[in-house]
């Protein structure tokens, strides 16, 4: 499929009565992709995805449209979306420790690089705290300074380990022994399991 058909392709995958919040729909887009606006189509799709969970398809359509379209922040975003719908997604209000009193100087990349580990309640057979990983996306900032504070999305490696997690809970960022940040769970959305087959 060529980008065209791609941006139609999701498009018909958003039902009609769906607007983002400045009231763009469906129709909307199917106006830019008539006049070869791709670049605004897309971005309105993921507006779209935004305000209503979509299927996995929607997302992996819009990033292969973004890759060849050389929009990487899109591209970025969308396959990041994708992975939420399989692996599930919490949403926390995280605050680092100031570059003073951690070992972390550096701002963390905004955009899903990053795959800290977290302590979450977990233990190991032998009683220690045992960490889980997920990447970590923080909403509406590029980066994020040492002390800097900002929400958060996470997607859990191993959403199993999560399935105790629950909003008002707080957790911790680790990337080595020592607390790089705390966070407090605002929303949990995780994968429902699949029921084994007979």
């Amino acid at each position: 499929m060529d980008v065209t058909e791609l941006l139609e392709s999701a498009s018909l995958l958003v039902p009609e009565e769906v607007a983002a919040e400045n009231d763009i729909s469906v129709r909307d887009i199917w106006d830019y992709l008539a006049h070869d606006e791709w670049e605004i189509a897309l971005s309105l799709l993921e507006e779209l995805g935004d305000a209503q969970p979509l299927p996995l398809t929607f997302w992996e359509q819009l990033a292969e449209a973004a890759e060849r379209l050389g929009l990487e922040r899109s591209a970025a975003w969308c396959h990041w979306r994708s992975s939420e719908i399989r692996n599930g997604m919490i949403r926390a209000d995280l605050t680092l420790r100031p570059a003073a009193e951690a070992r972390r100087e550096t701002p963390i990349s905004g955009h899903g690089v990053l795959r800290p580990m977290w302590d979450i309640g977990n233990l190991s057979p032998t009683g220690d705290v045992s960490v889980s990983i997920a990447g970590l996306w923080v909403e509406d900032l590029p980066v994020l300074e040492p002390g800097g504070r900002a929400t958060v999305r996470l997607i859990p490696l191993t959403p199993a380990h999560w399935a105790h997690v629950q909003t008002g809970q707080q957790i911790n960022m680790h990337e080595d022994r020592t607390v790089a940040g705390t966070a407090v769970v605002l929303e949990v959305h995780l994968p429902t399991p699949a029921l084994p087959t007979k």
